[in-house]
């Protein structure tokens, strides 16, 4: 990926942080904005002690430190960027700010990235003047680690998903394209299901929290990791798949 335009992350903090590590892993230039005192220091910090990290999971050629660099503003930062990060803190007005200054002043075929994990991209690009390039770009933290990005904010088929679709996998990740937009998006819906019934769990004294983590840790976490909850259940029918277990084991565990 090292042949293309510097990406652009505004916002330093985990999230943003994580991004800048990944794309540096990669060989790209990056860029970083985050208005807040001290925030290029503790940015430069985070790759520092995170770079070994990086080693380990593999360089690509040309990766380097030294490619970052942090502005002291927003348009410095998004000169010339491919792709621009918003990782702002998790407030809305913040955000609609921010994405109506990100449009007014990047290439007009640059995409623009929402790492949001509750709004949806429709109420953050709200004020923007090209809001089909405006999409969502949701990790699953950490960003430089976990491979999933959640991608919203248009028909899998118009060109700026196509794009943003073909950006992700490209930076070797795992997009996801959803359909509909929600708050909280796909994954941390289904995360918050699991953690709603642990909750139930531990109100109804069922077990104890240390029993639940480990149910967890030590069953279905290790196959959730592998394969996802319709290919666990498909497996889990045997040779009949998933339509065997519904209809022999469904009922009893409603």
């Amino acid at each position: 990926m090292n042949d293309k335009g510097r990406i652009a992350v505004v916002g330093a903090g985990l999230i943003g942080g994580g991004w800048v590590l990944h794309f540096l892993r990669l060989g790209r230039d990056v860029s970083a904005y985050d208005p807040a005192e001290g925030a290029g220091a503790r940015l430069r910090d985070m790759v520092t002690r995170d770079w070994p990290t990086m080693e380990r999971m593999g360089l690509a050629e040309g990766a380097n430190r030294a490619r970052l660099t942090f502005h002291d503003s927003l348009a410095g930062a998004l000169e010339g960027a491919e792709a621009v990060l918003e990782c702002a803190p998790e407030r809305l007005e913040v955000k609609q700010v921010l994405f109506e200054d990100m449009d007014r002043t990047a290439l007009p075929e640059t995409l623009l990235f929402s790492c949001s994990s509750s709004f949806t991209i429709s109420e953050i690009r709200v004020r923007t003047r090209r809001p089909e390039r405006c999409l969502l770009g949701h990790p699953f933290n950490p960003p430089h680690i976990l491979p999933l990005v959640e991608v919203a904010g248009g028909p899998r088929e118009s060109e700026p998903v196509r794009r943003a679709m073909a950006f992700w996998e490209a930076a070797g990740k795992v997009p996801v394209h959803l359909r509909k937009e929600l708050p909280g998006h796909l994954v941390n819906r289904l995360t918050a299901a699991l953690f709603r019934e642990a909750v139930h769990l531990i109100a109804e004294d069922v077990a104890d929290v240390e029993d639940i983590d480990k149910a967890i840790a030590f069953g279905p976490g290790p196959r959730l990791a592998l394969a996802g909850p319709f290919m666990n259940y498909h497996l889990g029918g045997g040779a009949g798949g998933i339509e065997h277990y519904m209809r022999h084991l469904g009922p009893s565990q409603v």
